[in-house]
């Protein structure tokens, strides 16, 4: 039996960006997270520890978008790999990293990155 932790449009302030600006003045971010993984052992045990702990997740979301990186893909790896070193047990997923106002002279929502996994 699989199941899904999903992390939805979690907003960060953060300091990611080429451009020196972006890494004085900071931008909002908005991370997404799906982790497929057994669920099994927390089905029937009704216990945290046999889950993907989604407090935990936010943590560790939060925890390495507070490291400045040029680029929102490196910031995404670095996510998907903490998660990773986390839970080994997780089997695939997603994480999104998006820029909600770029330094782009358009209009638009947002840039993102999503790798899947």
């Amino acid at each position: 039996m699989t199941g899904t932790i999903e992390i939805n449009r979690l907003k960060i302030y953060a300091y990611h960006g080429i451009l020196p600006q972006e890494r004085v003045c900071g931008n909002f971010f908005e991370v997404d997270v799906r982790l497929r993984y057994p669920l099994i052992r927390a089905a029937q045990s009704d216990n945290v520890s046999g889950t993907v702990n989604y407090a935990q997740t936010i943590e560790i979301i939060q925890a390495e978008m507070s490291h400045p990186v040029a680029l929102i893909e490196h910031a995404a790896w670095q996510i998907w790999r903490a998660l990773m070193r986390k839970w080994p047990a997780i089997e695939g997923g997603m994480v999104r990293v998006a820029k909600l106002t770029p330094p782009l002279s358009a209009e638009l929502d947002s840039v993102a990155v999503k790798i899947e996994f």
